[in-house]
């Protein structure tokens, strides 16, 4: 085996020449929201991961490694791109992964490789998630998911836990994929609500975080141990990264997605190379743009000129030649290291595009962290590492240069239509992300516009995104209560933001108090004229308090943002049908039932109309579909006894009065 990877990087030393040994198979791992900190390879005490521990022992670790973007679906694309958020476009959700990128799944798949996925949650899904183009070159893509109903589990809907996706991983091996593969998997478990199973749950009661981060590990164990099995571990590269960390309070900031600090960009990187075991630590400054260049060179495929990261191949040689020297007290260890540092620049996007304030740039180069910002941040990061004293204003030199350099990296690594508006979220998308605690909206920036680095500095107001972001995970657990104060904090210090108005107004709806619901509501849709999400909400409050013909309007603009949404559709059809606009009715509740054959209420409806009609065979298969879709509603039952008895057949409609009463009766 050791010889094979020798024959490897022997063919690997002559230019665009491509191995003629057996290539490798490949396994990565992503794991979500993971703090390199709680790592016990990168020196945490808390004893979180026994197997990624053991993985290290026979791999390269790359102690410095950060993410360029503090998102889920972002941070991912570089990865799999070897291209910068703002050369990929893909900076946001719901941005598609072009056709002209090159894509790390889609270069194996042409090379012979098979190609399967195993993600953990809608943010990863490029059907029915936010991450349209992710499924190219696959020829295995395990996603599936969808919004998450009323009584519903979300580890069944919007996500699924690292048990899960491993075991229908290890299934796929087990079917004995032909070889090379190239296999990744994707756990989501240390993304908030922090809810580990048990006996993790009991264990870190009081650390949940810490305990989905314990799951995740013992679940990786199960994987690796799978390999081993299968004979695929010896001779496979493994990779395994964080995409991103997460904060809990340091610099103000609960969650992720809105600072470029340490918590949320450093990451936890390691590569065990096929057939070379032992241990290596590299304490240079990567970033995760050179994960792909670095398994196509490892594997010996040519890197495309496209790709912007560079492989670590070199850099891993090279650390062998020199053993790692213990940082002494006050000296990073990344000065330490006989490899240079390389600039490490990073961005986010979400605090303009989430409420309107200004995006933030950032660059670590030599004992630097700068932020630029509208108050600009240096910090010193080997005597601050926790950056807690900006520099900013005492070293204004520094400062001036490190910004300067922060724009010409910008410039020379965009694409032409990197700065091109892009279509946004659809309703759906929209709301799948504020179930996941995203502030998301179907339209522009939610909290006005703004140019990418104008507006309000977000060290200034970060509490309004924890408010926010702690408001939409109440309302995705139907905790409307606790959600409405946070979304009037929220309010008190940004009245104009939209999409907070809409989710008020929409906690004040699903507590049937739609006086109170409608202001809130009005001003969403007055805010966010072009926001679908906006005016069906407005459309349903309108419609639960009687005035259907203010309501249908509202449904109609619904419809022309998404004529997709079969919700919108069966909405506006419902109305209709109360202001004696039935054929129309009809039409848009076949629009929803082509849309989503499993559509209770547009089964029922359509049932319903068509025997009140004098159809009652035309409305049997509709009013069928519907108990068999909500088998304890009254109403459905209720109604296909009245087809029932429309064509004659007593006994099958006393069976469903029968059962209507039944469900009616309350249970002693």
């Amino acid at each position: 085996m050791a010889a094979r990877f020798l024959l490897i990087l022997a063919a690997m030393m002559v230019p665009g020449h491509v191995a003629a040994a057996p290539a490798p198979n490949i396994i990565l791992i992503t794991l979500d929201t993971t703090r390199a900190d709680r790592m016990g390879f990168l020196g945490s005490p808390l004893g979180l991961t026994a197997n990624l521990d053991a993985l290290a022992k026979q791999s390269v670790i790359f102690a410095q490694a950060y993410s360029h973007v503090p998102l889920t679906t972002a941070s991912h694309a570089t990865i799999l791109t070897g291209t910068y958020p703002q050369f990929s476009g893909v900076n946001d959700f719901g941005k598609p992964l072009s056709p002209e990128l090159p894509y790390l799944p889609d270069i194996l798949h042409k090379r012979g490789y098979r190609t399967a996925a195993f993600v953990g949650s809608l943010v990863l899904d490029p059907i029915g998630g936010t991450a349209p183009g992710f499924d190219r070159g696959f020829d295995t893509y395990d996603a599936g998911f969808r919004s998450r109903r009323s009584g519903e589990d979300r580890f069944h809907t919007l996500e699924r836990r690292a048990g899960d996706v491993v075991a229908r991983s290890i299934a796929w091996l087990k079917k004995g994929p032909r070889e090379p593969f190239f296999l990744w998997i994707h756990l989501y478990d240390a993304h908030d609500p922090y809810d580990p199973p048990a006996p993790y749950a009991a264990r870190y009661a009081k650390a949940p975080y810490d305990g989905e981060v314990s799951y995740v590990d013992a679940s990786v164990g199960k994987l690796l141990a799978a390999l081993r099995a299968k004979g695929f571990y010896d001779g496979a590269l493994i990779a395994v990264m964080a995409d991103h960390g997460e904060a809990f309070g340091e610099h103000g900031e609960r969650s992720h997605g809105i600072f470029l600090y340490d918590e949320t960009i450093h990451v936890p990187l390691l590569f065990k190379l096929p057939a070379q075991p032992g241990s290596k630590r590299i304490d240079a400054r990567v970033g995760l743009v050179d994960v792909t260049p670095t398994i196509l060179h490892v594997v010996g495929i040519p890197i495309p000129r496209t790709v912007q990261g560079e492989s670590l191949l070199g850099m891993m040689k090279q650390a062998s030649l020199y053993p790692q020297r213990k940082a002494s007290k006050g000296i990073s260890r990344a000065q330490t290291s006989p490899i240079p540092d390389r600039p490490l620049y990073a961005e986010t996007d979400y605090p303009r595009r989430a409420f309107g304030w200004s995006s933030l740039r950032s660059l670590r180069v030599g004992k630097y962290l700068f932020v630029k910002a509208p108050e600009r941040e240096l910090y010193d990061q080997v005597a601050d590492p926790e950056a807690s004293r900006n520099l900013a204003t005492a070293s204004p030199a520094v400062s001036d240069t490190l910004a300067a350099q922060v724009d010409d990296f910008r410039r020379k690594t965009s694409s032409a239509g990197s700065g091109s508006s892009a279509p946004g979220l659809d309703p759906q998308q929209a709301a799948q992300l504020s179930a996941l605690g995203y502030i998301a909206s179907d339209t522009g920036a939610a909290g006005g516009k703004t140019n990418e680095q104008q507006g309000v500095d977000p060290k200034v107001k970060i509490e309004i995104a924890n408010q926010l972001h702690d408001a939409l995970l109440d309302v995705e657990e139907a905790r409307y209560a606790e959600a409405i104060p946070k979304l009037e904090q929220v309010l008190a210090g940004q009245p104009q933001m939209g999409i907070a108005q809409m989710h008020l107004g929409t906690c004040f709806t699903r507590l049937r108090n739609y006086k109170a619901a409608l202001p809130p509501l009005l001003k969403a849709v007055e805010l966010q004229p072009d926001s679908g999400m906006a005016h069906y909400e407005l459309g349903l409050a309108l419609f639960e308090t009687g005035d259907w013909p203010n309501a249908a309007p509202q449904f109609e603009a619904a419809i022309a943002r998404a004529p997709r949404w079969a919700d919108a559709q069966f909405s506006l059809a419902a109305v209709y049908a109360r202001i004696d606009r039935v054929p129309e009715a009809m039409t848009h509740l076949g629009t929803a039932l082509e849309l989503n054959p499993d559509h209770y209420r547009a089964n029922l409806l359509r049932g319903r109309i068509l025997a009140l009609q004098g159809d009652p065979a035309g409305a049997l298969p509709n009013l069928e579909k519907a108990v068999r879709l909500e088998p304890k509603s009254v109403e459905a039952h209720q109604f296909l006894a009245d087809a029932y008895s429309q064509l004659g057949q007593e006994s099958n409609a006393a069976r469903e009065r029968a059962e209507a009463s039944r469900l009616k009766t309350p249970t002693p």
